[in-house]
């Protein structure tokens, strides 16, 4: 059975959310702070909730406050109907069909989807089934069991009273007992109910909601927590706690009764080792930890509660530190994503049916953490369906945009009370209204997307700027014409922006698994350090490290130095010919100045532009539109200056 959508009605911040359609697999509800998020949240989970005492809405405390009163007084006065505070529409599956179609035959639901309305107060809720009766007692009549008189007799019942009647009329058999048994139960509350409150609900899955509060403290004293337990008063974070001992493989009931050290000692050992198995799998961020389990007497001076009785103790050792900590002063990050895992892993073990409802997952960890997450999603949940919020760029697959729905609340910003029909939490399904506070984890994951695949890939040659990109790929074009070597089309040409921008980011690219980095940059004597510091700090190797000036045999050389310098000069004429006073003659630039653009520069000082101001981007554009004209006119050592580069990069490949 899968849930496909609902809807959210007058609860808290919400007047009307709108149908929220849910995915098959994993829903992503994406907004800002205080968008309503947690409430479209807290809402679907009363519904169906795997904790049967949070099944309940209270229009005292859950109503829109502004009003509640006005609400209560239009019920109470007939001058209104009952709020549906959640309308849930589900899919049955070929299961749920065949618990249904096996008892009352294959033409006895008209359709695979009910809807399940919930309004304010304890468990009170409608369901809307479409069955057909008629086709329900022609599949009961047809049981081979039956006589063949009382097959007619039950053929021509018109309903559910006639056909009792007929089986009230008939010899008691076995058959006749069943099926009237079967017939009493439809007819106490009708077909549609029956089928309903027996056969489909007791199927749907449970909604299991986890957040912050449900972290688990990582010590507890068992006697009180089997206290709570028999009492069905368990706290938030004895679920997680629970699940973690499920988990270990332990139980604590007969950890309370062990009266054997040694016994006690290796059953704590191996619990701890099949944790740390499960949690290194999916905890990047330090695998130097190991779960360590301690089970004692209490003392005098310990914690409050735990005190009497037996306690136990959930510890973290970290093998570099060689240090134990406990478990509860761990890193947010990783009691959250602990006791979400222990929870979650003791109910599939226990193979519960639920739909997962995270509210904020991950807040607290690490970015690459959070994509560890989204993994750990992907591989370890698939079997049940999953909604989450969040409004962290990096707990939004880019690939996955499908999966998400826009959550916002005008109302909070606006400065004048809005029209009800737009004030409040709503659920867009369309982009396009959502504003850029509510857009913006989106933009941050796409953004980082389009950073990841298009100036970056498994082999990245990272330059100063697009000018060097548009050189090195037209040159290479036309070398390769000629049959010589360009460069290799493996290799993502990477703009930094400037010298500056390189250190950082070949810091961010060359860590990562996988990445093959190197460069082809600009140099002058005041760049220097700042380019060696790449291999002397170990960030690349050295021969990862090329500058124009190791191809164009001077100290100091830019991508405009690969070429001669009356040729460079001719495509700063052309391009900027509309507003060059006159031409640049070649001759006329300072001879001492290794570095073709600076000479260029400190002549237009001289001789201003008529207009705008020059930069070496257009140059570089025009040679790349008109590289084939051009051509011929490029020198063989500015040939072969780049394809010595090319061959050099190319080698570096992996």
């Amino acid at each position: 059975m899968k849930l496909k959508e609902y809807t959210v009605r007058e609860f808290r911040s919400i007047w009307d959310s709108g149908p929220i359609k849910v995915d098959g697999q994993t829903t992503c509800l994406v907004g800002k702070n205080e968008a309503g998020k947690t409430t479209l949240l807290t809402a679907l989970y009363r519904t169906n909730p795997i904790v049967p005492a949070d099944a309940v809405f209270n229009e005292t405390y859950d109503y829109p406050k502004r009003e509640v009163e006005d609400y209560r007084f239009a019920v109470e006065n007939g001058g209104r109907d009952e709020a549906v505070v959640v309308e849930c529409l589900y899919e049955l599956d070929a299961d749920d069909t065949e618990a249904v179609t096996s008892i009352f035959g294959p033409k006895v639901l008209k359709e695979k989807i009910f809807t399940r309305k919930t309004y304010y107060g304890k468990t009170n809720s409608k369901f809307w089934l479409v069955t057909d009766e008629a086709a329900a007692r022609k599949y009961l009549a047809d049981n081979p069991a039956l006589p063949d008189d009382l097959k007619t007799a039950l053929t021509g019942a018109a309903d559910w009273g006639a056909f009792a009647a007929a089986l009230d009329a008939a010899e008691a058999t076995e058959a006749v007992k069943s099926l009237n048994g079967l017939v009493v139960k439809v007819r106490e509350k009708g077909l549609g109910s029956y089928i309903f409150n027996s056969l489909i609900w007791p199927r749907a899955p449970k909604f299991l909601y986890f957040d912050e509060y449900y972290q688990m403290e990582g010590q507890a004293n068992l006697n009180a927590l089997i206290a709570r337990e028999d009492a069905k008063t368990l706290e938030d974070s004895d679920y997680p706690l629970l699940g973690l001992i499920n988990l270990a493989r332990l139980d604590h009931r007969k950890l309370v009764e062990t009266k054997n050290t040694t016994e006690l000692k290796n059953k704590l050992e191996g619990a701890g080792n099949h944790l740390t198995n499960r949690i290194v799998k999916y905890w990047s961020q330090n695998r130097h930890i190991q779960m360590r389990f301690d089970v004692r007497d209490a003392k005098p001076e310990d914690p409050e509660g735990m005190r009497q009785g037996i306690n136990v103790w959930g510890e973290v050792y970290d093998t570099v530190h060689w240090a134990h900590t406990p478990l509860r002063t761990r890193s947010r990050g990783f009691v959250w994503f602990f006791s979400f895992l222990a929870w979650y892993e003791d109910i599939k073990r226990q193979k519960q049916n639920v739909i997962l409802l995270l509210d904020e997952p991950g807040l607290s960890l690490h970015g690459r953490a959070q994509a560890d997450l989204l993994k750990y999603f992907e591989a370890e949940l698939s079997a049940h369906q999953l909604i989450y919020t969040t409004h962290s760029p990096f707990m939004i697959d880019p690939t996955k945009f499908e999966r998400v729905r826009i959550v916002q609340d005008l109302g909070i910003d606006a400065k004048e009370p809005l029209p009800k029909d737009q004030d409040g939490t709503k659920v867009l399904a369309n982009v396009f209204d959502a504003t850029d506070d509510s857009l913006f984890p989106l933009q941050g994951a796409l953004g980082y997307e389009i950073q990841q695949t298009l100036f970056i890939g498994p082999n990245s040659l990272v330059v100063e700027g697009p000018a060097d990109m548009l050189f090195l790929r037209a040159v290479s074009a036309q070398l390769e014409r000629e049959g010589r070597t360009g460069l290799s089309e493996d290799w993502v040409i990477t703009p930094t922006g400037g010298s500056g921008k390189v250190p950082a980011f070949v810091s961010l690219l060359a860590p990562q698994k996988g990445m093959n980095v190197a460069t082809l940059l600009d140099i002058q004597n005041s760049d220097r350090a700042l380019i060696e510091d790449l291999y002397k700090k170990k960030l690349l190797k050295k021969k990862q490290v090329a500058t124009y000036a190791d191809f164009a045999g001077t100290n100091e050389a830019d991508v405009e130095d690969m070429f001669e310098r009356d040729f460079y000069v001719s495509l700063v004429n052309a391009e900027f010919v509309k507003e060059l006073k006159a031409p640049i003659p070649a001759s006329a630039l300072n001879a001492k100045e290794p570095r073709t653009l600076r000479a260029i520069e400190a002549y237009l000082q001289a001789n201003p532009l008529k207009s705008g101001a020059f930069g070496h981007y257009r140059p570089a554009r025009y040679f790349s539109e008109n590289a084939a004209t051009l051509w011929p006119t490029v020198s063989d050592a500015t040939k072969d200056r780049f394809e010595a580069a090319f061959k050099h990069l190319n080698a570096l490949l992996k």
